[in-house]
């Protein structure tokens, strides 16, 4: 049944078909070919996987996003932070890293940062004579730090799936974001001073910068508040999200007062079908993890591993490859689904920690968001860049070198997952 599934799910993929219909045409395949699966079953598992609370929370953090940087809190945002680092060398590509940053702890989606932040920063750096193709490709790697900073989509999956906690899975995932948005933003300051890109020259005014600063507060202020009623215990993830998006309308509505009927439509109406996209790949990933572990194929893994790998950091250095080569064919959100069923017993039996698994997932499938073929911030930045993705790539290398660092760093230094 393995094999027949891997082998549908893989035509279908290389035919370009959505993941989410791929998947469930792989799970039908292997269900219809066997008499020892019932069709309504299949149905039940997919169901049944998306009568979750924690679920709750994906729409409406992705809903807080649309509200957050879809006006002007989102351009005071970069204006403060450009005042701020962009005299540096690569301070206009490191004012895309903080800003992803500082809407990681907003949204939880790299997609909607690409989207939101390489719409407003791109045609900015085009403009005063940044490369397009490095605009593309610091946007495409720093939109992924939105996934390690919670709120996070991918932990609350991987939570949904490991039966983790998705509040250690939140606090694990701040120390690597950081370390993630540190070791971008060096490699911005070295490319600029090493290829000499323009830079603002005229001194800082400390009293505007106070003004500018004083009017984005307001989303400076979200993602501290989500961590901490997290790490307090204060409310639950999915009460931190209804939170967070009430908090969003009221800032949009009362204090900048650009939330009209028109642009509230276009938010919830862009976070309704993003939610629509990632529920259906959630179900139709169960119907295949169900089926996979029926046939007990993590079970073989966990075998073929005990009799072949000799010490834990070989496991994990064959996770970390296996993560990789997936994160670059597969979604996201099909990926984490997909994988977690299949590495957690993995875990369990070289007694690594499972946040620690989670992390170290979520930082390899970042990876695969901007690297070809199936990269998808990495097409979204080159799109708005209007760049080959060929060029963007070429650009990638130093954020690459950063990434399998702090990926290094989450795989073998336990330690400095904080839970």
């Amino acid at each position: 049944m393995t094999s027949l599934i891997l082998l549908v799910f893989g035509i279908t993929a290389v035919a370009a078909m959505p993941i989410a219909h791929a998947l469930l045409t792989a799970a039908l395949a292997a269900a219809a070919t066997s008499d020892r699966v019932p069709l309504d079953l299949i149905v039940q598992q997919m169901v049944a996987q998306v009568q979750s609370f924690p679920l709750i929370a994906i729409p409406f953090f992705m809903l807080t996003g649309s509200l957050m940087m879809g006006g002007k809190l989102g351009e005071s945002l970069i204006g403060v932070l450009s005042a701020l680092i962009g005299r540096f060398h690569g301070g206009p590509a490191q004012v895309g890293v903080m800003s992803s940053t500082i809407f990681g702890g907003v949204s939880g989606s790299a997609v909607a940062d690409a989207s939101a932040i390489g719409s407003l920063l791109i045609p900015w750096q085009k403009r005063i004579g940044y490369p397009p193709a490095f605009s593309a490709a610091t946007l495409a790697a720093a939109a992924t730090i939105d996934i390690l900073i919670p709120p996070s989509i991918p932990m609350i999956l991987f939570a949904l799936s490991s039966n983790t906690s998705v509040g250690a899975l939140f606090t694990a995932g701040i120390l690597p974001g950081f370390l993630m948005c540190f070791g971008f933003m060096f490699a911005c300051w070295w490319v600029g001073k090493r290829r000499n890109f323009p830079r603002e020259t005229a001194p800082l005014d400390w009293s505007k910068f106070r003004s500018q600063l004083a009017y984005a507060s307001p989303a400076l202020v979200l993602p501290v508040l989500i961590i901490v009623f997290l790490r307090f215990g204060i409310a639950t993830p999915t009460e931190v999200s209804v939170l967070s998006t009430l908090y969003a309308g009221v800032v949009s509505a009362v204090i900048y007062r650009d939330l009209g009927w028109k642009r509230l439509h276009h938010a919830v109406v862009e976070a309704g079908l993003s939610t629509g996209v990632v529920l259906l790949v959630i179900m139709a990933s169960a119907a295949i993890g169900w089926l996979l572990t029926f046939d007990r194929m993590p079970d073989g893994i966990v075998g073929w591993a005990k009799d072949n790998l000799s010490s834990p950091w070989m496991v994990i250095l064959m996770m970390n490859l296996l993560m990789l080569v997936c994160g670059m064919f597969i979604d996201l959100p099909a990926a984490v689904l997909l994988l977690t069923p299949v590495f957690v017993p993995l875990a369990n039996a070289i007694g690594m920690d499972l946040v620690q698994l989670g992390i170290m997932m979520t930082v390899n499938l970042a990876i695969g968001l901007y690297t070809p073929p199936v990269g998808t911030t990495l097409f979204i930045t080159s799109a708005v860049a209007k760049v080959k993705v060929g060029e963007t790539v070429k650009e990638l290398g130093p954020f690459y070198l950063v990434a399998f660092g702090v990926l290094a760093i989450v795989s073998y230094v336990p330690a400095l997952i904080f839970k």
